[in-house]
This record gives C-alpha cells, structure tokens and sequence, in this order.
C-alpha cells in the first residue's frame, strides 16, 4: 500500500484521503492545528510546515508527498524533496506564491494578464497608478487568497489609505489594473508524470465577499474560447513540467481571456468533479503523484457547486433537493471560514438552473441573488 504525505491537513486534504482508499493506498498529513479536519479520516502529525524535525519523522512514514495548501513554506516542501519525491516540485510551489512570479510566467507562455506594477513604496504606488488607471486593486505578494491581502483604489486619495492599510512596505505588493469582467473561468487542468495532459470542462464561477460560491460546470463558452484556455493551462503545466492537479483562473474581457491567478493543488471551483465527472479532480491529483495512468475527466451531467461559508444551512433541507451532494468537512463555524459544500446535478442545463433555484432559495445561499443578477452558463 503506497502513502500519501500531504503537507496540510485541511479540507483538501481530507477530499484526497477519501479518495485514495478505492486506490489502496493511504494518506498522513501534517499539519500545525490539533484540529486539522482531515483527521477525522487520516493520519495527522501535528506539527509547524518549519519543523525540521518533524519534516523527516514525516518523511520516514511516507512514499511521495503533496500540499494541499499553496502557503505551504516552499522551503519545507523543497527540504521534503531531498527525501521523498515532491509533486507538483516545490518550484511551481514558489511560483505560484508570488504574484509577480505568477503574472510573469503567465507573460513567458502567451497568456494576457491585467496591467501591474511592482510597488515598494508610497511614491512607486503614486507613478505605477500612471500606468495601471483607475480603478486598481493594491495587493501582497504573497498569501493573499479568498480576497485577503487586498485593497482597491477607485481615487488616487485611496492610495495612501491602501498602501497602510497593507502594511506600509513591510510585505512586497503588487498594483494591478481593475479588470471589468464578464465572467470568471477557471481550468482544472491534471498532468501525469509521463506529461500526459488533461483538463475538465470549463467551469464558471462567482464570488461572495471575495470568496467563491458558486461554480457551475460546463461554462457555456465558444470552443475557440475554450481552447485558448486549455491551450494557455497546457503551456504552464510543460513549462513547470508540473505533475498533479492545479486550477487556472482566468477574466474574460471582452471576448478575451486575462490570467488571474493559479493554485498549484486541487481546487474549490473543481469540488463537482466529485459527482459529476467520470473521475475526480481528488483522484486524478493521486494517480498523477502516484504515478498511475490519468483517469477519464469527462462531464458524466451538468453540475453545480454551492459553497457553506461561516455556517452550514440545514442539512434535512438540503438532501431533500433531487440531485443533491451534501459534504459537511466538520469544522467549528465562523465567519468566512468555508465549512462545506454541495454538487446539485441534472440530466441538462434548465433542469440544472431550476434544481440550483431551488437549493439556492430554500437554504438561503448567496447564489440565489447571484442567479437572479446573472443566470448560470
């Protein structure tokens, strides 16, 4: 039986050891929290990411290793690798951990960002506004996710409000034109170690307070636009020589795509792929570290994902929707804090629309303002 060394022990982490029992093998995880979620179905060592100590008592329990958290320290994980192989390598790790880094391998493989500017201090902050217009979004470098880590500027009286408000210059920041969207797309791409290369269908998502809610899969997307997309989630994938599952977010402007950012681990947005296509993104990411052959990413139906943030809305209810996936992760309630979520699936898109209606209303989610602004597709 082969084992698995996950480095966090979030929900993310529990997804995979779920998914690694049907494949023999096991998971241990480390991470710092004694309440760790996936302890309830893996191993845990509790333990800093920084622990050196503990980094090889890990070692010594585990065949390969993951993270199923992209502000994992990249040095722990390159530390990991002097002992035990490391997928994806911990410099697509790093990469992804800086948001210059990020926009500049985007630049190097073709693919459009929003204009940026990197910003060191107040008067760097004032000059790249030149560049950049206004509206703006000031962001850290560095673990920013869930829309943490950031500030928008809609006046040039904002800057100096954002640039404190941040920290003054004690974290690296990134100033980055505000990009009125249509949609929000993301690709759930998997590469093997033999560089075979797959993707699930484009998946549209919208956010609530800068953290994700709603995601429906497929996005109704032309197929040139789909395959720009996969074709730009392709070329990062070769150029990182990336091994497991990563999510590429992208803006579409205008009939054209603008990278947003990539999350080198399993993804939010590819929760549906749990019930509604023929093999997880959770599977997939442990036949890639593994080694094995890449399982079928095909859509089996239509699906939906609904995100449980803060507090989980009634379970009898929500079971009683036709169609419906309940995942509970079993963490304690608090705001903004992401306890759960749900798949609704249907045999075609209006029977998806009108199941999501109905889950969205009779748990009050988010979505069901969001549908009744902008319908899912």
């Amino acid at each position: 039986m082969s084992t698995i060394g996950i480095l966090g022990g979030g929900q993310l982490a529990r997804m995979l050891a779920l998914a690694a029992v049907p494949l023999g093998a096991r998971v241990v995880a480390l991470d710092p929290s004694a309440s760790a979620c996936a302890g309830s179905v893996a191993q845990v060592l509790q333990a800093d990411y920084d622990d050196q100590e503990a980094l090889a008592r890990f070692a010594e329990q585990i065949d390969v290793a993951t993270f199923d958290f992209e502000n994992v320290p990249a040095a722990s994980a390159a530390l990991l690798a002097g002992q035990r192989p490391v997928f994806p390598a911990p410099e697509a790790l790093a990469t992804s951990q800086d948001r210059l880094s990020e926009k500049s391998l985007f630049t190097e493989v073709g693919l459009a960002t929003p204009t940026f500017a990197t910003i060191d201090s107040l008067d760097a902050l004032h000059q790249a506004l030149e560049h950049t217009g206004l509206p703006a979004v000031l962001k850290t470098r560095r673990l920013g996710y869930d829309g943490k880590g950031q500030a928008r500027l809609h006046r040039r009286a904002d800057a100096s409000t954002a640039w404190q408000a941040l920290g003054s210059g004690r974290v690296p920041l990134i100033l980055e034109a505000f990009v009125p969207f249509q949609r929000e797309l993301s690709v759930i791409a998997v590469r093997g170690r033999d560089g075979d290369f797959r993707t699930w269908p484009l998946t549209r998502n919208w956010h609530d307070h800068g953290i994700l809610a709603l995601s429906v899969a497929p996005a109704e997307v032309s197929a040139t636009l789909a395959e720009q997309a996969i074709g730009h989630a392709r070329a990062i994938a070769e150029r990182l020589d990336y091994v497991g599952v990563f999510a590429l977010e992208l803006f579409e402007h205008d009939g054209r795509l603008l990278g947003n950012e990539m999350a080198p681990r399993v993804h939010n947005s590819g929760h549906w792929t749990i019930e509604g296509a023929a093999t997880s993104q959770f599977e997939n990411h442990l036949r890639a570290v593994l080694g094995l052959p890449l399982g079928d990413t095909r859509l089996v139906e239509p699906c939906a994902m609904l995100n449980f943030i803060g507090q989980m809305p009634s379970r009898n209810k929500a079971l009683a929707i036709p169609g419906l996936h309940w995942h509970d992760y079993g963490k304690r309630a608090r705001p903004g804090r992401k306890l759960g979520h749900a798949t609704v699936r249907a045999p075609d898109p209006a029977r998806l629309q009108q199941r999501l209606a109905q889950a969205a209303q009779g748990l009050d989610h988010p979505a069901h303002a969001i549908l009744a602004q902008s319908p899912a597709g």
